[in-house]
């Protein structure tokens, strides 16, 4: 376990960003609070200047490292994205977020999108009645999610329900249950990530 969060770690400093990977305990003792912070490396932090395709790189590993997926998994969602009629980053975005596992997470049944996909993968999740097993699962609107009543007594699990979160609006949550309301609007997530650059980088 600590050598995974160490690889958490070292993503965010790669990346030079702090993309909150262990959840609040990303708030204490984080390596790129420390003054003269460097990328993770032999060489350190190489001062040359970033070239489009860098930047847009960059904007992608972000993106893929804050949901946890695989470049193939992020390249399928843009593929999926352009299909649509509306606006791309809007429909990529609505990919993302209606993933189950991040739904669990933006609920607050779990501190970071990786312990929600180890309930999915366990069963400890039900939609509507029926257990999944597929982080990636797509929830849509007026789904119910719920944990099972197993899922609190984990340490972790509990520890989050007993902290304060503030719930998206397009989301709402009562006890071990929650709700999708409606597909969230880019304005409904605080995005640290600049979806246009992916999106460039997907469409060369």
């Amino acid at each position: 376990m600590k050598r995974q969060q160490d690889r958490k770690c070292r993503i965010c400093r790669r990346l030079e960003e702090k993309l909150f990977l262990k959840g609040k305990r990303c708030y204490n003792k984080c390596p790129i609070d420390k003054k003269g912070a460097i990328p993770p490396g032999v060489h350190g932090k190489i001062f040359n200047r970033p070239s489009f395709y860098s930047q847009q790189l960059k904007e992608k590993q972000k993106l893929q490292a804050t949901y946890g997926i695989s470049e193939l998994q992020l390249k399928n969602y843009f593929m999926k994205a352009r299909r649509e009629k509306e606006e791309t980053d809007l429909v990529l975005l609505r990919l993302l977020e209606m993933r189950l596992d991040n739904v669990l997470f933006r609920m607050g049944f779990t501190p970071n999108r990786r312990t929600g996909r180890q309930l999915i993968g366990h069963g400890k999740v039900t939609v509507d009645g029926q257990k999944v097993t597929i982080p990636s699962y797509k929830v849509k609107e007026a789904q119910v999610i719920a944990l099972q009543k197993k899922a609190e007594e984990i340490s972790q699990i509990k520890e989050v329900l007993a902290e304060e979160v503030t719930i998206p609006a397009w989301l709402k949550r009562k006890a071990l249950v929650g709700t999708v309301v409606h597909a969230p609007k880019l304005a409904d997530i605080d995005m640290k990530m600049d979806l246009a650059q992916v999106i460039q980088f997907y469409s060369r």
